[in-house]
């Protein structure tokens, strides 16, 4: 009796084995996120080394305030990378937007050639936002609705944007802005310029949206497989939609920024800055096949990028060679990253 007892018990369970992975992986992921720390501290060493000027409070600032635009483009991109799509437009969205409201509010003679009368001052801000949002939306239209080409459509549409900018103000540089639309570029809040604050709170708000909410797991989820994520319940047009509008409100948002520390919105803003944004995020470990890559990531690529830029200012180093040598560090920041990661970028 006891014989059968014992061949027919049941053996205990044994421990789920996702647990260690988890922990294993979640370790992995912080060490990558950390992987240009090493950079960054190198390139603090050759700038102090090469002036002594370098590591002072006022050139720290200067090189925080220098990057918080494009940083805030960085973040956008980052946030459209991690879904596995990508958004060209960006770079066009942070000189349309402020350059509308410029447009709306400074230029009477053209809009009361259309028939649009003069906005008020304090319309600035909610216009900046409003078109980013209304770039964002017709975007998720033709990559999430019609099913087109990702990179295609903004290419597009930076190509479009662009356009508009350049027609609207004739090719000029839009001046005399209002106090609305340079308050947040040029103010300073506790004698830290404002922009400084700005960005560094929305990258804030990055790391806990997209490392520790539902929100930030599903953009994850659809750049690591879409078709898994929709048969796990996630939305993934919603959630695509959603990124998209907010990667353009944020790219608005930078180019107010910019707008209000020159005082101006010249009609090339943002252009070429979409290359310096690609490489910063994937310097920075975000995939360009969705999926992989942290915003913490992404701001300490763009930190070394503009610590990089800064220090090769201060070493006097001719305007002609700063893109090749800019170039040259990108590609060593890669293998170090690649090295330090565990993983191939890609």
């Amino acid at each position: 009796m006891s014989d059968t007892l014992s061949t027919t018990k049941k053996p205990s369970p044994a421990p789920p084995p996702s647990a260690a992975p988890s922990s294993r992986s979640l370790a992995i992921a912080r060490l990558r996120d950390l992987a240009l720390v090493p950079a960054i501290i190198a390139v603090a060493i050759v700038g102090s080394i090469v002036n002594p000027v370098f590591l002072s409070s006022d050139n720290i600032i200067n090189v925080l305030q220098s990057m918080s635009e494009i940083a805030i483009l960085v973040l956008a991109q980052t946030i459209v990378l991690i879904t596995g799509k990508m958004d060209l437009s960006l770079e066009s969205t942070f000189g349309l937007a402020p350059g509308i409201a410029a447009w709306l509010i400074v230029d009477p003679a053209l809009t009361r050639g259309l028939g649009l009368g003069v906005l008020p001052d304090g319309w600035a801000i909610p216009v900046v936002l409003l078109v980013g949002a209304l770039v964002g939306a017709f975007n998720g239209l033709l990559i999430v609705r019609f099913g087109l080409n990702g990179f295609i459509v903004t290419l597009g549409m930076l190509i479009i944007l662009r356009g508009l900018l350049t027609g609207i103000s004739g090719g000029q540089t839009f001046f005399a802005l209002p106090e609305s639309m340079t308050y947040l570029g040029s103010a300073s809040w506790f004698g830290v310029p404002a922009s400084i604050w700005v960005s560094l709170l929305l990258f804030a708000a990055g790391v806990v949206v997209l490392g520790h909410t539902r929100a930030g797991r599903a953009l994850y989820a659809i750049g690591g497989n879409e078709d898994a994520a929709r048969a796990a319940g996630i939305r993934t047009d919603r959630v695509l939609w959603i990124a998209l509008i907010v990667a353009s409100v944020l790219a608005a948002l930078a180019g107010l920024l910019i707008s209000g520390r020159l005082a101006a919105v010249p009609s090339a803003q943002g252009s070429g800055a979409i290359f310096q944004v690609f490489a910063a995020a994937v310097i920075g470990g975000v995939s360009l096949n969705g999926g992989r890559g942290s915003v913490f990531g992404a701001f300490t690529g763009v930190l070394l990028l503009f610590m990089i830029i800064n220090v090769l200012t201060l070493a006097g180093v001719p305007a002609q060679w700063t893109n090749f040598l800019n170039g040259a560090v990108i590609l060593v920041a890669l293998v170090v990253s690649r090295i330090t990661g565990g993983k191939a970028q890609t």
